[in-house]
Parts: structure tokens; C-alpha cells; sequence
């Protein structure tokens, strides 16, 4: 509009300058898409505010809304709405832990410097490296000269002393470092975080143990091809692996949304035509986190020739990409350069599981508690627990917090308990160091201790004595690719051998990943964090249909039918921290030859449970109960786990389309407490 002198609405300089401001920055059109509520844009003093932690941090738009996203869930907040307060908070925030990790170099720089000290050449002793700087004594130098190398003939795991002892206190305090409380004198014990399905009561626990198991369990994924040989990967299989996953997900496309074979196309070759192309998620960099510059599609070997092509997301008003992810995109590449994106293409769902009604009353009819029940009893809710490793603090390896969950089950008597792991983590600096003692009561020979035996008497009495307690008690061990006394390496993960690990005989062992059913509850459980991963290496764009990250997250799994759809895993060095040696965890460690056996297969499962460093969760998402217990103990504090109390269906009145089956609907009957240990 043009005004006049008489008009009576001005323009002001200040005006002129704020309107050339919004129309020609895209930092802050960027800024109003992330963190602005709708179409109204956000007010100047919160642009300020965000412009002022961009400069001071050197920061883009897409990385500031990051740690905005984990801001949030730290803080428990619901709604991503930004206030000038909040963001203040939110500033101090990111100056702590900047603080934090200058703090923690500084340490690491001390040690360095200190490490000319002549010192005792074999670890001495020394469990967390804290001993540097500290001049060894004379006699620890000379009796660690004279003695020979063997097997130490005592109830000690660990090598010899080569300095003055202190205590562990101490040696945290010569740091500088807060040193983990006593697991006794744990804050909030017991305290629930979260809850699902609120409205359903907790079940009371019964006066006394069932006389049977009330729970059947049956595999769902077959666990005998999960002893493949690791380590033994060739490079043709792998690339017909990844070739074969894209291939599969054009025929599921297609049959989808009732495409015809001539719809699909080469994204690499130029046309105008616009076509649907199927392809894999891939970065052409090696290094580096993925980025809309760095975006390509990875073609199949029939529809493209295995070609890589950059896109162009321009097109798209939001997107939520990561690598290994595999895509349907309609749109063409007239330039033959790049392909221009108009769509993504809905993935079709697996079907939810379902049984007979014949089946959901026999199960129903377990849950009365055995022969003893009375036919009138109604019949008493499911209690599950979940929880996951590690189950000791970084100081000590008391086991305490696995105790804990084992004396709950136990006094509750919950009709199971599935574990996953690591269990004898091999990023605990005193397994790593193998500076421990194995209790007073172990009885075995110093010269064929294992690792095998640490857990047989460090971890299996805890296990034993909940199963005395508790006989009718389900279970269950997953394994971890981190637990030390794994001989399968490799993702998929096979089951450890349990013959020298002293668990009792109804203790079950089974696969990393694996479906299995107790009653009509279909269960998909894999012990590896693919949350954190997926949270590291996803690009976000524009407005994305998913602003939750733990929903967004969980539902990659079941978009792609499978639990570990990224691809490449994500790097070492990225990965949390251990406390053990260089700090470097393990990895995803996958076998791409039997990805294969990652997959979920014919339907959904009711139930998926994903132990993650992310804060944990229970959520449902496409009809899916999806929980992250969280880790049972942090490396320098007690954790949480997940109670499931599961009631029984009501309803045995199939529909007509259903074709006499009735889905579990197992997110309607739940109820999910994540509680602190």
C-alpha cells in the first residue's frame, strides 16, 4: 500500500527495516518454521533471544533446534514453545555443559602431562587411570620385577599393586571429580516418571506365588539361524542384502498404492517425466553427519544400476530423513544433475497381530493361576517387568541395582522379568582393567577363571534367589553385543552360552533381536541403543510431521520393518562414552550378510522395547506399545525400569472383515509405569 501525507496509517523506518529483515533473511524464516506455533511468527525479543545463542555458540538454525528438542525432554516439557524465560533457562543451559566438557579436557590434559612419572608398566592396579602423577613405591617396583607372569593363585582378579593404595574416594577427589553415591543413599527410590494408560489401576500383588507359570511363551522369529559365523562377511552378499531390502520395498509400493510397474523409474537418468523412484538414503560423504547438501538416493541395481543421486528437497514443506532409510519419491530430474522431490510416498504398515477368539480365552483362562483357582475368580492382570544393562555403577561391581529389580520381582511376584543386556559390561573400567575381587564364597580355580565366572557369581545369585522366591516366574536374558562373555560378536547377536554361567534351568536365554509371544502379547525386544543412532544421524527439515523426537525415533523402526534400519551404523567416536580405557564403546558391530535376521516379520508386534540413553518412554505409536525402560544403572547412579500391567482382553466378538480374528489391541489394556529403581 502507498501512503500519503493524509493518510492515517504510517510507515516507519523501524517498520521498513523489519519487513526487508523477515522477507530477505532465511535465517530467521528457518528460525519462525522450527520454533514458531503455527502461522503466527514468533515475537522479536524471542528472534533476539535465539540470534544471541546462534552468535555465542556458533550455532545453524537446524542445530540450535536440536539441543532445543533435547532441552525439552530433559526438562519434561511438553509443548516446544518458545518464551524469552524459557530460553534464558535454555542459554544457561548450554553454558553449563559447555563449562562441563571444559572442565573434563582440562582433567584429561593434567593426566597427560603427568604421565612422564616412571611408573610400574603394567597397569598397577590402577582401575579408572587416576594413579598417574603418583610416584610408585620403591618395593611395589621391585616385587613387580621379580615376579613372574602366571595366573594369580588367589581369590583376586588383579594385578599387583604399584603404588600407594587410596581409597577410591580419594582418588576421585585428587580429580576434582564428584565421585557416584552410594547406591543406599539413592534420592527418589521407587518415584514413578511417566505413566501410560493412567486410567487403568496397578494391579495388587496376590499373598502368595501362583502354583504355575502363567505365561507360554512362543518364539516368533526362528533363534537356531541366529548362530551363524561371525566375522566372515563377504562384500557379494552384502550388497544383494542391501539391494534385495530395496527391491522388496518397491513391490510393498506398489501393491500400496495400486502403482503399475511403468510408474516407477531410474532417479539418475534425466527426464521431465515425473516418475516414483525407490531407493536407499545415503550421504556422499564419508564424514560427517547427513545434510540436505549431502543427500543422495541410492538406487537398486535393476531400477538404477546401483547409482547415487543428489536431491533436491526444496520442493518438500518438511522431511525426516537418515541413512540406511528406505524411501518411495515421486518427482524428476530434468536437469539430469539431481532429482527434484515433489512427494514422499507413504511406506505401507505391517498388519497388526491378531488372534482367534478360541486362543485369547485359552490364554485368558491361564491367567486364573493354575488348577487351584476357583472358576469364578476373575482373572488377575499380567505384571512384566523391563529393564536394561548396565546393572552396576562405573566404582564397584555390587550389582546392586540388579538386586533391587530381582528383590521387587520377587516380593511382588510379577509374572516375569526380562533383562537385556550388557550384564559384564565390557566398558566397566574395573572388567576393563580387571582390577576386582570375585566374592568370598566363589569356589573356583585360578587358572581356568573366565569371564564366565565373574557372571556366575556376580550376577547369577541375585537371578537364583528371585527364582527360589518366585518359582512360577518367567525369565528372560537378552544379550548385548557390549557383554564380555559373548562369543558372538556381530549384530545380529546370537545366545551366550549359559552351561558354566550357573542360571537356573527356568531362566531362558534368547536372541538379539527376537519376536516372541508370551500369551497372545506379541514382544519384538533388541538390547542395542538404535534410538541414539537414529537420533544422531536423522536430518529434519522445514515442518515435519513428527516434531516429537522419541515418537519420531521409534516410529523409523516401524516404518522400515525392522530394528536396525540405519545404515551406516554410526560411528565409534560418536557414540556415549565408556568408562573404560579410551572411552570407546563397542558400536553397532553389524553383520550386513544377516541383516536379514533384523527384521520384523509378517505383522507388528504389540509390544517393542528399545532400552536407549535417551530419556526413557512409553508410547504408542501406530498401534504399537513402544518402551524404553532406560538404562537400570548409570555409570554414576541408579536408573529406571518399566512395569507393564497388562489385563486381559473383554472382547471375543470378532468383525465380519476381520476374517474371524481379533486384534490384542495390547495399548488399549496396558498400563506402563517407568519408575526409578
Amino acid at each position: 500500500m502507498i501512503n500519503t501525507p493524509n493518510s492515517q496509517s504510517r510507515i516507519t523506518q523501524e517498520d521498513t527495516n523489519t519487513i526487508a529483515i523477515t522477507m530477505a533473511d532465511p535465517v530467521l524464516e528457518e528460525l519462525n518454521e522450527r520454533f514458531g506455533s503455527g502461522d503466527k511468527p514468533l515475537e522479536q525479543d524471542v528472534i533476539a533471544e535465539l540470534r544471541s545463542i546462534m552468535r555465542m555458540h556458533q550455532l545453524s538454525a537446524q542445530d540450535l533446534f536440536f539441543k532445543w528438542e533435547s532441552y525439552c525432554i530433559k526438562m519434561d516439557m511438553d509443548e516446544l514453545k518458545a518464551s524469552v524465560q524459557v530460553l534464558r533457562n535454555f542459554k544457561q543451559d548450554i553454558q553449563d555443559a559447555l563449562e562441563r566438557s571444559n572442565r573434563s579436557q582440562v582433567h584429561i590434559k593434567q593426566e597427560k602431562r603427568s604421565g612422564a612419572t616412571p611408573r610400574v608398566g603394567k597397569g598397577g592396579g590402577d582401575v579408572f587411570g587416576m594413579l598417574d602423577g603418583l610416584t610408585s613405591t620403591p618395593g611395589g617396583a621391585r616385587a613387580s620385577k621379580a615376579a613372574p607372569r602366571k595366573t594369580p593363585t588367589t581369590n583376586r582378579v588383579k594385578a599387583e599393586p604399584a603404588s600407594s593404595p587410596l581409597k577410591l574416594e580419594e582418588r576421585f577427589n585428587s580429580l576434582g571429580v564428584v565421585p557416584p553415591s552410594s547406591f543406599n543413599d539413592r534420592a527418589n527410590a521407587g518415584d514413578t516418571i511417566e505413566v501410560l494408560n493412567e486410567h487403568l489401576q496397578p494391579a495388587d500383588p496376590p499373598i502368595s506365588p501362583f502354583s504355575e507359570s502363567r505365561i507360554k511363551l512362543t518364539a516368533g522369529s526362528d533363534q537356531k539361524k541366529l548362530g551363524y559365523k561371525p566375522l566372515a562377511m563377504k562384500l557379494s552378499e552384502a550388497s544383494e542384502i542391501l539391494d534385495d531390502r530395496i527391491e522388496e520395498f518397491m513391490n510393498l509400493v506398489m501393491e500400496h498404492h495400486g502403482l503399475d510397474e511403468s510408474a516407477f523409474g531410474n532417479a539418475a537418468s534425466q527426464s521431465t517425466s515425473e516418475i516414483v523412484a525407490v531407493g536407499r538414503i545415503a550421504s556422499d560423504s564419508l564424514e560427517g553427519k547427513l545434510n540436505a547438501a549431502s543427500l543422495v538416493l541410492e538406487t537398486s541395481r535393476r531400477m538404477g544400476g546401483g547409482l547415487r543421486v543428489p536431491l533436491n528437497v526444496k520442493q518438500l514443506q518438511g522431511y525426516q530423513f537418515f541413512p540406511g532409510q528406505i524411501v518411495a519419491l515421486k518427482g524428476s530430474n530434468s536437469s539430469g544433475r539431481e532429482f527434484a522431490i515433489k512427494e514422499v510416498l507413504e511406506l505401507p504398515l505391517l498388519p497388526n497381530a491378531a488372534s482367534s477368539p478360541d486362543t485369547l480365552q485359552t490364554h485368558v483362562e491361564r491367567l486364573r493361576g493354575g488348577p487351584d483357582a476357583m472358576d469364578s475368580d476373575d482373572p488377575t492382570p499380567l505384571n512384566i517387568l523391563f529393564a536394561s544393562g548396565p546393572y552396576t555403577a562405573d566404582d564397584n561391581l555390587d550389582f546392586e541395582p540388579l538386586h533391587a529389580i530381582c528383590n521387587e520381582a520377587a516380593d511382588t511376584y510379577v509374572d516375569a522379568l526380562v533383562l537385556t543386556g550388557p550384564f559384564v559390561d565390557i566398558g566397566h573400567p574395573l572388567i576393563a582393567s580387571g582390577d576386582f575381587d570375585l566374592p568370598e564364597e566363589a569356589n573356583y580355580e585360578p587358572d581356568t577363571a573366565t569371564m564366565a565366572t565373574v557372571f556366575k557369581y556376580m550376577v547369577s545369585p541375585a537371578i537364583s534367589r528371585l527364582v527360589s522366591a518366585n518359582p512360577s516366574i518367567t525369565v528372560l536374558l537378552v544379550p548385548s553385543v557390549r557383554d564380555v562373555l559373548s562369543k558372538h560378536v556381530s549384530w545380529p547377536q546370537d545366545v551366550f552360552p549359559r552351561r558354566e554361567l550357573g542360571l537356573p534351568k527356568s531362566v531362558k536365554v534368547i536372541g538379539n533381536p527376537m519376536t516372541f509371544a508370551m500369551n497372545e502379547m506379541l514382544l519384538g525386544i533388541s538390547s542395542h541403543d538404535v534410538l541414539f543412532e537414529l537420533r544422531n544421524e536423522e536430518l529434519v527439515g522445514g515442518r515435519s510431521k513428527d516434531r516429537d523426537l522419541l515418537s519420531r525415533t521409534s516410529r523409523y523402526l516401524i516404518e522400515q520393518r525392522h530394528f536396525f534400519p540405519l545404515f551406516p551404523p554410526t560411528d565409534r567416536q560418536r557414540l556415549p562414552k565408556t568408562g573404560a580405557g579410551d572411552g570407546v564403546p563397542p558400536g553397532a558391530m553389524l553383520d550386513v550378510s544377516y541383516l536379514k535376521l533384523g527384521e520384523m516379520v509378517n505383522v507388528r508386534p504389540d509390544v517393542l522395547i528399545v532400552p536407549s540413553s535417551l530419556p526413557p518412554f512409553a508410547k504408542v505409536i501406530e498401534s504399537v506399545l513402544v518402551i524404553n525402560p532406560g538404562y537400570l544403572s548409570k555409570r554414576k547412579g541408579p536408573g529406571t525400569y518399566a512395569k507393564m500391567t497388562l489385563y486381559p482382553p473383554k472382547n471375543f466378538q470378532p468383525d465380519a472383515a476381520s476374517g474371524g480374528m481379533l486384534a490384542h489391541k495390547i495399548f488399549e489394556r496396558a498400563r506402563v509405569e517407568i519408575t526409578r529403581i
